[in-house]
């Protein structure tokens, strides 16, 4: 009896259904792990932040948002004297994002995040005291940022 249930003419409906189960697991695995873990319509981005990138002390310039479509996010501080900072920046949301920094209307770096929720860092040489802007974008909106310019770190 158990040999005609086991019958190879029987095994290859099997091994059908058993590889096309599989290979549609796989695919949906693999669509998963692309998608965002977070929300960024619904996402608190002060409640985000908060864990993601916490203060640090010295900062001079610090934002946090969301990208929602390819437009830079800028946002500028008076009077940052001329020193080495470090730039720590995250995003989360897949993609990347990219900031770059000006002094005095002149760019002084460019930088780049991981959208995977690690930080990065970037080492920032202000060469004159005066404003310092940070431009933040993507191409892979819509994502969550967050960034602190902090001296010495």
């Amino acid at each position: 009896m158990l040999s005609r249930l086991f019958a190879p003419q029987r095994l290859i409906p099997l091994r059908h259904i058993v590889g096309t189960t599989v290979a549609g697991s796989c695919l949906i695995v693999a669509a998963s792990a692309c998608s965002s873990a977070v929300s960024i319509g619904n996402a608190d981005v002060p409640e985000w932040k908060a864990t993601a990138l916490p203060t640090a002390s010295g900062t001079v310039l610090e934002d946090a948002g969301k990208i929602l479509n390819r437009e830079p996010l800028v946002k500028d501080a008076a009077d940052v004297p001329a020193g080495t900072y470090t730039l720590t920046m995250t995003c989360d949301g897949g993609g990347k994002a990219f900031f770059t920094v000006t002094s005095g209307g002149s760019k002084i770096a460019e930088a780049g995040a991981a959208c995977n929720g690690s930080r990065e860092r970037a080492r920032i040489t202000v060469p004159a005291a005066g404003t310092v802007q940070i431009s933040a974008s993507s191409v892979d909106a819509p994502l969550l940022y967050a960034y602190h310019l902090a001296a010495g770190s």
